[in-house]
């Protein structure tokens, strides 16, 4: 008996010893991520932003979580990000939600939408208007969790090779405009075409395309879209607040312990602010280098063309929420969010930019 006694005193400390020790073996281990990107090498904001942040996870964890950033193209094709995250391919992506409309039309709210909010408006309901967690149930399906980890900003409306001063003077145009912008341009007559970003100035130089939108003045004058087209428009209807995605495989999220999953979280909310902020800062630098350095002209779309886009633009989504039931779900969040939080820019930033002396 005392034999007995012995070998179940061991068992039960070997045991228990296994489950101390548990949380000490899973703190120690080392993995090796991979991260997929649909931007170009060393793209500015995305591309660079993606690098800094693989760079701050692998800083912050000590060296235990690193992850090697792979450009569009590198390992999949730029548009191909999502289905390699998805499958199980790649542990990671960063690319935009816009190019999933494909697989889920809810997917473009949680980019930018026509006439939709802000990238300080979207950030508000990402983080604290139950936006983040609509955009996981979407995403849910397809074994994919997800995180903000950039914002363009207000985007411009377009680089055009002619003079857009009424609505017939879209018809027949190809341009590369995706999303529910491209839907909209769609019903006016234009022909819309998705491309990556690597393409775009070939194709606008070439005469693919007549018409290209991508983010600001910083990414424009860096592509090099002034030399390809005459006209620069404003405002960025079709995308008042593009947010950018970190992507990250299901199975890959659960296998990691706690707190490096609270590190690529943190990480991410840090990249999703520096993105936004480096936009701000470079964006008003570069539109001033096209307008002195290559005269470029800057033209606002006409106020009967703002009133026509915004009318089809709610028209667009109307219907699509009427076929489809996440679309809807996410449009009566997002819209509802962006008309309290409307009600505060009106008297904050909007009466503020206004005053007089402003």
């Amino acid at each position: 008996m005392r034999r007995r006694d012995l070998l179940l005193g061991g068992a039960i400390a070997c045991s228990v010893g296994a489950i101390a020790g548990a949380p000490a073996v899973l703190a120690s281990k080392k993995f090796r991520w991979r991260m997929v990107t649909s931007w170009p090498p060393n793209f500015p904001v995305f591309q660079t932003g993606a690098e800094r942040f693989a760079k701050q996870v692998y800083a912050m964890s000590g060296g235990r979580l690193s992850i090697k950033v792979f450009a569009g193209g590198e390992l999949v094709p730029p548009l191909g990000v999502f289905d390699a995250v998805s499958q199980g391919g790649m542990q990671m992506g960063h690319s935009g939600a816009v190019f999933w409309a494909g697989k889920a039309p809810a997917t473009q709210f949680f980019s930018s939408i026509p006439f939709g909010m802000t990238g300080q408006q979207m950030n508000a309901w990402l983080y604290y208007g139950g936006g983040l967690e609509l955009w996981n149930e979407v995403y849910a399906p397809f074994n994919i969790v997800v995180f903000p980890a950039c914002n363009t900003g207000v985007q411009m409306g377009g680089w055009f090779n002619k003079k857009i001063g009424a609505m017939a003077d879209f018809g027949g145009l190809k341009m590369r405009i995706p999303g529910l912008g491209g839907k909209v341009l769609s019903k006016v007559g234009v022909n819309v075409v998705l491309l990556p970003a690597g393409e775009l100035y070939m194709a606008l130089e070439r005469g693919v395309i007549d018409a290209v939108e991508w983010a600001g003045p910083y990414h424009d004058l860096q592509i090099g879209f002034h030399r390809a087209a005459r006209y620069y428009y404003y405002p960025g209807w079709h995308e008042p607040g593009s947010a950018i995605e970190l992507l990250v495989n299901r199975k890959a999220w659960e296998s990691l312990p706690k707190d490096l999953q609270t590190i690529v979280s943190v990480a991410a909310a840090q990249s999703n602010l520096l993105g936004l902020s480096e936009f701000d800062a470079k964006n008003g630098l570069a539109l001033n280098d096209l307008v002195t350095k290559y005269n470029v002209r800057v033209l606002q779309f006409p106020a009967e063309i703002i009133r026509a886009l915004h009318k089809l633009s709610a028209e667009t989504l109307e219907q699509i929420a009427a076929q489809d039931p996440m679309f809807s779900k996410v449009y009566s969040s997002f819209k509802t969010f962006a008309g309290k939080i409307d009600a505060w820019t009106e008297i904050g930033e909007k009466a503020y930019m206004e005053a007089p002396g402003g």
